[in-house]
């Protein structure tokens, strides 16, 4: 079994997912991404629907017996659906709320009561702007975000007393990725970086147990908030 504390990144696709495993790797972590797909000449990374149950807890089952119970779980999928609500099918619904909160409810009843039987451990969810609030053309993407933060909110008053730290994380701006810079008409210095995004995460995964943030929100200097 590895010395090295176990991290696992549940939506670790290109951009901060991705950038997660690689600084967790650096700072002494046995890392591993689990993603829809492969990633090309990521062998950290695993193919893993996070939608299907048994498939997450086969794979977290199969990490935690060659290295032990995650120290640290970070959940980062996002669907991202922009319409008006008229033009937005019950499919889109459905599919955004499957990929952000199923995939949630799986990956925690996958590694919750393994970090609870250990006594430690950090669960964290990654948020967004609309995790608070909803905007016109995002009524898919924000109910979906609600949903998550109220159910990270439930699993932190179950087991924080078990000694898990549940956290959410709500990033309140563009993150500075080459498809974001593609995407977005704005300047870099406008943009959430991905190392100091990084480093916050673990902060909030090693903070001691008489001193625990449940929800941490992150923007850029002048974002409007």
């Amino acid at each position: 079994m590895s010395e090295q504390p176990l991290a696992i990144v549940a939506g670790s696709g290109p951009g901060l997912g991705l950038h997660l495993v690689k600084v967790l790797e650096a700072r002494g972590y046995t890392a591993v991404g689990l993603n829809r797909s492969a990633i090309a000449g990521e062998s950290a990374v695993l193919p893993c629907d996070l939608t299907e149950g048994d498939r997450v807890k086969a794979a977290v089952n199969s990490l935690a017996s060659e290295h032990g119970v995650p120290r640290a779980v970070i959940h980062n999928p996002a669907k991202l659906v922009m319409s008006r609500f008229e033009d937005t099918s019950i499919a889109a619904f459905e599919v955004t709320w499957r990929s952000m909160v199923l995939s949630a409810v799986n990956l925690g009843k996958a590694v919750l009561p393994m970090m609870a039987d250990a006594g430690e451990g950090a669960f964290l969810v990654s948020g967004a702007t609309a995790s608070l609030r909803g905007g016109a053309g995002f009524g898919a993407f924000a109910s979906a975000k609600a949903g998550l933060r109220a159910l990270t909110q439930s699993l932190a008053k179950e087991y924080g007393p078990k000694g898990v730290h549940v956290g959410h994380v709500i990033l309140d701006g563009i993150l500075d990725t080459a498809a974001s810079r593609d995407l977005h008409d704005m300047s870099p210095d406008r943009m959430l970086k991905l190392d100091d995004v990084a480093e916050a995460y673990l902060a909030l995964a090693n903070q001691p147990k008489s001193a625990w943030t449940f929800e941490m929100d992150l923007r850029p200097m002048g974002e409007s908030f």
